[in-house]
């Protein structure tokens, strides 16, 4: 009868008290120069910070806290297309708002190189958002039944904030489809190109290009 009585209390402890939440990271690409996730936090959840540089891209908007060694942490309010750098550091990232937070992380696998692109190639109705040693990151809106100027991309990480049915043109007039999805995250080559959205929704990504 003790022994039952035990058993009975130790299962109460474990429903009782719940287990440590952990955030859900997906690996989407893994290559020589970067491994890129997708991670939610639901409120209250954190992970922790990865020993390499990094780029995040912010899916929706929300609020976060980073918890850096050597420092106080430090509070912020997040707005999807959102990039911002993180250094590779001892740490946690932590969720303090009341929805989950979204967002692409992209780690720089090589010490990457001090040239600076800035706009070179792009297309002049890109937004650039940063350029440091490890990559370039901007913004590309393009309308629906709009067409893009001719312009190069670097290989790169395509974050899709909202997708669109897209075709890319190249200089020999060969179509290549390129539709992306809302919510997608993928890997692609470089190239020199016209952009065209055949649909009927805006496309809205924001591409990263490691060095």
């Amino acid at each position: 009868m003790r022994k039952r009585n035990m058993l009975a209390a130790i299962a109460f402890c474990l429903i009782a008290v719940p287990a440590a939440s952990a955030a859900t990271s997906v690996e989407k690409i893994h290559n020589p120069k970067v491994v890129v996730t997708e991670d939610i936090l639901a409120p209250g959840e954190s992970e922790t910070i990865p020993d390499k540089p990094s780029m995040l891209v912010y899916m929706a908007d929300g609020k976060a806290e980073l918890d850096l060694s050597g420092g106080p942490p430090q509070k912020a309010a997040v707005k999807e297309g959102q990039t911002v750098f993180q250094a590779a550091s001892s740490g946690s990232m932590k969720n303090i708002g009341s929805s989950p937070l979204h967002f692409a992380r992209i780690e720089f696998l090589t010490a990457g190189t001090p040239d600076t692109w800035g706009m070179t190639g792009l297309s002049p109705n890109y937004v650039m958002l940063l350029e440091n040693q490890y990559a370039r990151a901007y913004d590309i809106k393009i309308p629906s039944h709009t067409f893009e100027p001719q312009h190069t991309h670097h290989d790169r990480v395509v974050v899709s904030l909202s997708g669109a049915e897209l075709e890319h043109i190249l200089p020999d007039g060969t179509k290549q489809p390129s539709t992306l999805k809302t919510g997608e995250i993928v890997w692609r080559l470089g190239a020199t190109h016209v952009g065209h959205n055949m649909g009927t929704t805006n496309l809205w990504v924001i591409a990263v290009e490691p060095k």
